[in-house]
């Protein structure tokens, strides 16, 4: 009886092997490159011929010429995707709550012209510790310095964060933002004409 269970199970295996293991994601996969080529290939930014990252995950820039994006949660390296997740530290651990301190303190000590609140996202890490966007409150809270250390105008600074503003998605779901990486690859060519 086992002897005659035995074909039957393996050809049934193999023939789901075949359909879910190659068939399926081979159709996927055409499928994604059809009708959504950028996002199937990784939302990837290039710059003068060369690769320079991702829409879809987030950069350290820490110089004070450049908007600063989320803090990454990934460590010891910031913004690596390969460790991509959160801290998994709660609202009350002592940790978080120094490092928020932290965070905020060097916010406002490169920030001395601003007197409201520091915005939360330039404060803590984003879930999955990689988010490449940052609300529009939280660029135009870095305009000022920004503006001052390329020798720009405010103003000429404030509307290239107007044109980097992207809607929600179907101008319904989640909030505005801006995607930190196109934002200061538009400010260098708005500088260097790059």
């Amino acid at each position: 009886m086992m002897k005659n269970l035995i074909r039957p199970a393996l050809t049934l295996f193999a023939v789901l092997s075949v359909m879910t293991g190659l068939l399926y994601p081979a159709a996927i996969t055409g499928m994604a490159q059809t009708v959504f080529p950028e996002q199937a290939n990784g939302s990837l930014i290039r710059h003068q011929g060369k690769l320079v990252g991702s829409s879809l995950i987030g950069q350290s820039f820490s110089s004070p010429g450049y908007f600063w994006g989320r803090p990454s949660a990934t460590g010891p390296v910031p913004d690596n995707a390969a460790a991509s997740g959160g801290s998994n530290l709660g609202p009350q651990h002592p940790a978080l709550a120094e490092a928020v301190k932290g965070r905020i303190e060097a916010v406002r000590l490169a920030h001395a012209d601003q007197t409201g609140p520091v915005p939360a996202e330039l404060a803590t890490a984003s879930a999955s510790g990689l988010d490449p966007h940052i609300s529009p409150a939280a660029a135009y809270y870095q305009v000022a310095r920004v503006a001052k250390v390329r020798g720009l105008a405010p103003e000429t600074v404030r509307q290239l964060v107007d044109a980097h503003v992207e809607q929600p998605s179907w101008h319904m779901f989640g909030d505005r933002t801006v995607n930190v990486l196109k934002l200061n690859l538009a400010l260098d060519r708005r500088v260097y004409g790059s």
